[in-house]
């Protein structure tokens, strides 16, 4: 496993459990910064209002079009952030992006392990389970346990990197193009991409019915 790997099992939704010590720490910051007119409350929801529109369907389109456009896919993983800016996507935060590539030989999976670090621009708002603390503190021990808890089994063959995102860096999982699916068109082949497998936790694959049908 690289320096930078890390674990994760899935967890339970987080319902009406109380505000983490971050939640708390980010909504007396937030409080304290419009007290101090550092920022208008109008800011606030005007960018609450562009996150809104961010969702794992963007993230989508770009594993799409790296899987038909090798060029592309050069560019993405040579500098993420640069590639999607050249395509007209806004990145609200001075971070940079990069994309991971899974191969044959290697598995990606992210996580932070501080809090919940994410590449909100492309991805939208991270999953509940992202953000507890069972996903972040198991996946840097154990991510081949946590995988399968996902139903991702990876044989031992496979190196397992996991990437721990911070407060500059944000990582997206370059998923493998799934077989079968040469003469698919890029919008077919965006609608194989989850969100979860942009995160590593699991393979991009050709729904059941939809390979039987075919």
């Amino acid at each position: 496993m690289s320096s930078d790997a890390h674990a994760h099992a899935p967890i339970p939704d987080a319902g009406d459990a109380m505000p983490s010590y971050y939640e708390i720490m980010e909504t007396a910051v937030r409080e304290l910064l419009v007290e101090k007119n550092a920022i208008g409350a109008g800011e606030i929801r005007q960018m609450l209002e562009v996150m809104d529109t961010r969702t794992p369907a963007l993230g989508s389109q770009i594993v799409a079009r790296a899987w038909v456009d090798p060029a592309f896919r050069a560019r993405l993983l040579a500098n993420g952030r640069a590639t999607l800016e050249e395509l007209g996507i806004d990145f609200f935060e001075n971070t940079q992006l990069t994309v991971l590539e899974n191969t044959d030989k290697v598995h990606n999976i992210v996580v932070c392990t501080l809090c919940s670090c994410y590449p909100r621009e492309i991805l939208g708002l991270p999953p509940d389970w992202y953000k507890l603390k069972p996903y972040r503190a198991r996946t840097v021990k154990e991510p081949r346990a946590v995988l399968a808890e996902f139903g991702t089994l990876i044989p031992d063959d496979v190196e397992i990197r996991v990437s721990d995102s911070t407060s500059m860096v944000r990582f997206l999982v370059l998923p493998q193009r799934p077989q079968n699916t040469e003469n698919w068109s890029e919008e077919q082949l965006a609608s194989l991409v989850t969100r979860d497998a942009m995160i590593g936790v699991v393979r991009a694959a050709i729904p059941e019915k939809t390979e039987k049908s075919r």
